[in-house]
């Protein structure tokens, strides 16, 4: 019996090792994605959820975008956080994951189509206004007011098509919306980006910086212009649109021509005019309300021309008036009572304030006599 004992610690040891093979893990885990099913359309940032069991542990999970591994995790919960913003908008990506337990054994779990789409994610665009010259070239652009802002762009370009277009200004505080400009000397195109805290872009409109502007042939510079006298030109056509940005005129004077069509909405750009004549030409339409933007106006001379409708009460905003002749039109209506408010000797019968020769209906304001209103066609007043 005692030449049996060396043999005990042999037969042991291959009756443990059979054991551990017999008992060896082979059994893969279960695993499924449980947080979105296969079509689902998702956007922004996607927390991808798995749920994943296994008899003797889960050691990792990994995670896959069109075949491309993109993570592992290997902790409970088994999640990823898929930003989508990368993608185009409905556009099919497929999700699948790979669960590992603690004996290298893993299952591949069913894939699902995933459609990405942010169209109505995308943050609310800003607006790009019309560039103009106060002291400088001011750039400005209406506030985000997104929830989850991230910050504005401004790109600068040569080329009205943004091509290679440079990084000019970028901010984060959702106020700030205004950049200046000065010692341009040339022409510049520009776009805002507006992006939010997930890395989602909207852009604006393109808007041009103007640094000269052709009026009837010839160019002005819009740093530098601050008079235009093209009286008894011969002038034809209407007044062009960018004449709005010779922001530092302070005179006027476009008397005597030929022009026609309405006075342009662009002319209220230019808050330091002191001077305005557009009289004895075929201008049409209405006095634009928004002329009471023009508050330096000493005096406004629309007389002779074809201009119709009733005179807006804003007008009753330039104070600074010392000259307003409106007759001569086919202005209609009432005059408004604000026309009192304006600094005129109306004790006086002041040649200064004229509106004779219209279509202008009684009552009339107080402060106007008879001499003031002259002959007026009330054949359609009531």
């Amino acid at each position: 019996m005692n030449k049996l004992y060396p043999l005990l610690p042999v037969l042991f040891l291959i009756y443990w090792g059979c054991e551990e093979e017999q008992e060896e893990d082979t059994t893969p885990p279960t695993v499924s994605i449980s947080s979105h099913s296969s079509s689902q359309t998702v956007n922004e940032i996607v927390t991808i959820t798995v749920t994943t069991e296994d008899n003797e542990g889960i050691s990792k999970v990994d995670f896959f975008i069109d075949d491309s591994f993109v993570l592992t995790d290997p902790e409970s919960p088994y999640e990823y956080d898929w930003n989508t913003t990368q993608y185009e908008d409905n556009s099919e990506h497929i999700v699948k994951i790979i669960s590992y337990d603690n004996s290298d054994n893993s299952t591949t779990s069913q894939p699902i189509i995933l459609i990405v789409d942010n169209s109505t994610s995308r943050p609310t665009p800003s607006v790009l206004y019309q560039i103009l010259y106060y002291d400088g070239f001011q750039i400005n652009w209406s506030q985000n007011n997104d929830d989850d802002f991230g910050f504005y762009k401004l790109y600068e370009s040569f080329s009205e098509d943004m091509n290679n277009q440079t990084l000019v200004y970028e901010t984060s505080e959702r106020e700030d919306t205004n950049y200046v400009e000065t010692g341009i000397s040339d022409d510049r195109y520009y776009q805002i980006t507006c992006e939010d805290i997930w890395g989602l872009q909207s852009i604006s409109d393109i808007e041009v910086l103007l640094t000269q502007v052709e009026l009837w042939g010839v160019y002005y510079s819009v740093e530098n212009t601050t008079e235009l006298n093209l009286y008894n030109n011969n002038l034809t056509g209407s007044i062009p649109s960018e004449i709005g940005n010779l922001t530092r005129l302070t005179y006027l004077y476009l008397s005597n021509n030929n022009l026609t069509g309405p006075i342009p909405s662009e002319i209220v750009n230019l808050t330091n005019l002191t001077y305005l004549d557009l009289s004895y030409n075929q201008h049409t339409d209405s006095i634009p309300p928004e002329i009471s933007n023009l508050t330096n106006l000493t005096k406004l001379i629309l007389e002779n021309n074809q201009l119709t409708g009733s005179i807006p009460s804003e007008i009753g905003n330039l104070t600074n008036l010392g000259r307003l002749y409106l007759n001569d039109n086919e202005l209609y209506g009432q005059i408004p009572d604000s026309i009192c408010g304006l600094d005129f000797r109306w004790d006086l019968n002041d040649d200064d304030f004229v509106i004779t020769n219209n279509q202008l209906c009684p009552p009339y304001p107080e402060c106007l006599s008879e001499w003031f209103i002259g002959e007026q066609d009330t054949t359609n007043c009531n």
